[in-house]
């Protein structure tokens, strides 16, 4: 088999069956010719070197074989590419706030090796940043492979352009909003007028909590170390109460609707009286919710060496002495019940300062309704 021969057969292999022979036919009299021009001009046979060079003018077998495949010869191609650019940034950004947050509780959860933390968190971070453009190129692939194109990429508005900006940091939180005509410079004793923050960027750090905190809910999401408690350098499991299991979803339905709300904000930023007016019926729900956890009574259990306790309360522990030993514990606070005792006083509170701050929420989105 000569080199023109192996050649032709490496670019067959990467045809379609149907069109092979055309094909191949074709490209070996385009060889034949470059190699007869060659030499005539040389005025000689051909060396091997001198047909190989002609051979990798005209291409590598891979890139010959692609400019005769039908169909897209990228798996994102420059359609698309803008997308799926915009749709890893934002995702990257969102795992490094997962993993920030992860890594925050588990440094106050009262871990002896922060290295190991900070460890975890960066493989966490990096491995879920390769499984997202995994991900994201698949479906680009695909979007790709079949010509796929969502009305949200043909048939867009101007108005919700404004969460795109998302995918940027140096953005969040910076003064943007409506563009203004051209006019001209003003006077150097001029006071520079302040610019407008765009209102929807105070829903991102929501949307971005919540989403977390759903994906954790439902179990696609692990935080090393929030379910132990440090007692003397040894870790006691914390095991949920029923009331957890009894309001599963309940507290998974309301954290979708409340994403919902938050992304809709995102895009819809000066949909003010709308917003206040599905905010209002979340708060009250979550009015219940607390309330229902309140009178549970039993959120938590320790468990250490064989030995087991609640982390309970009632509304007895609503006062400010008990908060007052919160600032003398000594080591023997370290123990089981003491430290089942310190968090049922932390959970206490912290039910009363949700339930007041959803109480805040419904007030102030009836006067938003009212007001607009």
């Amino acid at each position: 088999m000569d080199m023109i021969d192996r050649y032709l057969n490496a670019v067959a292999a990467q045809l379609p069956q149907d069109e092979r022979a055309d094909i191949v036919a074709e490209l070996r009299d385009l060889i034949l010719s470059r190699f007869e021009a060659k030499e005539e001009e040389l005025g000689r046979p051909l060396t091997e070197d001198e047909q190989e060079a002609i051979l990798r003018e005209i291409g590598h077998p891979l890139v010959v074989a692609a400019r005769y495949r039908k169909g897209p010869d990228s798996l994102v191609g420059p359609q698309l590419f803008p997308y799926w650019l915009f749709g890893v940034k934002a995702g990257l950004l969102v795992l490094l706030a997962v993993q920030a947050i992860g890594l925050f509780i588990h440094l106050i959860s009262g871990t002896d090796d922060a290295g190991q933390a900070i460890s975890h968190a960066f493989h966490g971070f990096f491995s879920s940043g390769l499984t997202l453009i995994g991900v994201a190129t698949v479906a680009a692939a695909i979007f790709e492979q079949y010509d796929i194109r969502p009305k949200w990429m043909t048939q867009w508005r101007v108005r919700d352009l404004g969460a795109f900006g998302l995918s940027d940091p140096a953005t969040w939180g910076a003064k943007v909003g409506p563009m203004e005509p051209l006019k001209a410079p003003p006077a150097p004793w001029a006071r520079p007028r302040a610019t407008k923050a765009w209102p929807g960027g105070e829903y991102l750090f929501s949307f971005i909590a919540v989403g977390m905190f759903s994906l954790w809910w439902v179990g696609v999401l692990h935080f090393p170390g929030l379910m132990h408690v440090q007692l003397l350098g040894e870790d006691a499991t914390v095991t949920p109460a029923p009331i957890w299991s009894t309001l599963f979803v309940p507290i998974l339905v309301y954290a979708l609707i409340q994403m919902s709300v938050d992304l809709n904000s995102l895009f819809r930023p000066y949909a003010v009286r709308l917003r206040a007016l599905a905010r209002i019926p979340i708060a009250i729900a979550g009015l219940w919710l607390t309330y229902v956890i309140f009178q549970a009574g039993h959120w938590f259990t320790l468990t250490h060496d064989g030995e087991t306790a609640r982390i309970a309360g009632d509304w007895v522990m609503l006062d400010f002495d008990s908060l007052r030993t919160l600032g003398r514990l000594g080591d023997g606070a370290r123990d089981l019940v003491g430290v089942a005792s310190t968090l049922s006083v932390v959970m206490v509170w912290v039910l009363a300062f949700s339930a007041i701050s959803l109480a805040c929420s419904v007030v102030f989105n009836l006067w938003r309704l009212a007001r607009g």
